[in-house]
């Protein structure tokens, strides 16, 4: 068997109203050096013809049209599973429609796998549209990495990591069909974080800068930025992060929530309208003390109630 017939590598694209950066995005996948075998797009709901764009100019993509805007959490849970059942998936490589691949980003990450090919996931270098690293993609090394995975990556100019972004994250299937999906409850933020720590808690995981994908985010900035509104999102998934999720020990959780302090400390004091970051804070905390995260097929079934439409194909190949 080739190195190109290896692994059967499928992209999954979560969309929502960003019509021309998913233009963008689906072409940047379909002209990459090492192709991928499958690309699977779930729409969110939109209401921007982002749905019927795919459709017309990329009608090889396998197309998932919800009826409901489930978050970024909802659409890489929906796709993740269509990828792994529908189109028997080795590696599942994810991101936003934001995020641009550069044409050897794909093959980077499979090169370095190829010297270490039991690692659960790889996350790609991102750069903003100024040539800038995105802090908010910027994995740190794993604390307590051992020696000799810390030597292994090195030689690869890769990092062992604790957790990643999905802004182009390769996972191996064997992994997520070990520890499950992203909790969809969670819409946005802290999906990605909770997902990669719950896979890599006793698994391997590196970041691989080699490989490289720029982030259209409309402004440059990190994870403590002033957030507003979406506050809300932040404080309640930590909570029910630390609250319900295996993917820390005690030690770790109790380093992950004094981080965490720190950084809403540091969102506050940057606030430019601490009224609305407060009121957003004091709803998620009760939100995270005062529920839990339902089950994924109870939060996706409103958006698959109309009959979610797919269109099946492979881009690549």
């Amino acid at each position: 068997m080739s190195d190109r017939d290896a692994s059967r590598v499928v992209a999954v694209v979560v969309a929502y109203n960003r019509l021309e950066l998913l233009g963008e995005c689906l072409e940047a996948l379909t002209s990459q050096t090492r192709p991928v075998d499958a690309v699977v797009v779930v729409d969110n709901a939109s209401t921007d013809g982002s749905p019927d764009m795919v459709a017309e100019r990329f009608p090889d993509l396998d197309l998932v049209r919800l009826s409901a805007n489930t978050g970024g959490a909802g659409g890489f849970s929906v796709g993740i599973d269509r990828a792994l059942e529908q189109h028997d998936a080795d590696l599942v490589w994810i991101m936003d429609d934001d995020t641009m691949p550069t044409p050897t980003a794909l093959a980077e990450l499979l090169r370095i796998r190829s010297t270490r090919p039991d690692l659960a996931l790889q996350a790609s270098k991102a750069i903003w549209t100024d040539g800038r690293e995105h802090p908010m993609n910027t994995p740190k090394q794993r604390i307590g990495a051992p020696a000799e995975s810390i030597s292994a990556a090195q030689a690869q100019g890769a990092i062992p990591v604790r957790s990643a972004s999905f802004v182009s994250l390769l996972v191996d299937a064997r992994a997520v069909r070990r520890v499950g999906a992203p909790v969809a409850a969670y819409f946005i933020w802290n999906d990605d974080f909770e997902f990669t720590a719950r896979l890599l808690r006793s698994a391997e995981g590196w970041y691989c800068p080699a490989s490289v994908v720029m982030h259209k985010t409309k402004v440059f900035g990190s994870s403590d930025a002033d957030p507003g509104e979406r506050f809300f999102f932040e404080v309640r998934n930590k909570i029910w992060l630390f609250r319900f999720s295996p993917a820390f020990g005690l030690g770790e959780r109790l380093l992950y929530i004094a981080a965490t302090a720190r950084r809403w400390l540091r969102t506050w004091l940057r606030s430019s309208d601490r009224a609305v970051l407060g009121a957003a804070g004091r709803r998620g905390w009760r939100e995270g003390w005062r529920t839990r995260p339902r089950d994924n097929d109870a939060v996706l079934a409103p958006a698959f109630a109309g009959g979610a439409a797919g269109a099946g194909g492979a881009a690549g190949g």
